[in-house]
Order: structure tokens, then sequence, then C-alpha cells
């Protein structure tokens, strides 16, 4: 679900920010991060593009059936002998 490529380079980033006196533990600092990273954003309950982009088109399809429904409703209320 996540893009380990992008997980990874912000890991690596962070760990070049440690200051030059703790390069050596750069590489376990770059391991924590991508595992910190990794746990957050499953914590996170996101969900895919794909899964996204699935709801929005159901919710396009229910807005478009509801508006039909609210001038059809507008056309019977206009009816002669309508409540």
């Amino acid at each position: 679900m996540f893009n380990a490529t992008a997980i990874d380079d912000l890991a690596r980033r962070l760990a070049d920010l440690v200051p030059p006196g703790a390069r050596e533990a750069r590489d376990d600092l770059a391991s924590n991060f991508r595992d910190a990273l990794r746990a957050g954003l499953r914590k996170l309950d996101l969900v895919t593009r794909e899964e996204f982009d699935v709801q929005r088109s159901v919710l396009l399809r229910t807005r478009e059936k509801v508006e039909a429904l609210e001038a059809r409703v507008d056309e019977l209320e206009r009816k002669p002998g309508a409540p």
C-alpha cells in the first residue's frame, strides 16, 4: 500500500540530518526511522488511491441519482392536483 522507496528515501534523508559526531550510528538510525515511519503510516488507516477512486465514483453516481430524484419530485409537486 505504501511506496517503500519513498519511505526508504525519507528515512535516509532523516539519517543524513544526524550530526557528524554520530555518523557511525547512521545506518541504525536510518533503519529505526524506516521502521517508525512504516508503523506510523499503518496506524493512520489510509486507503489506496484505487480504493479512493472507486468510492469517489460511487459517490458521484449516487449524487447524480439524488439530483435526478429531486428533479422528479419537484416536477410531480408542480403538477395540478398535487398535495
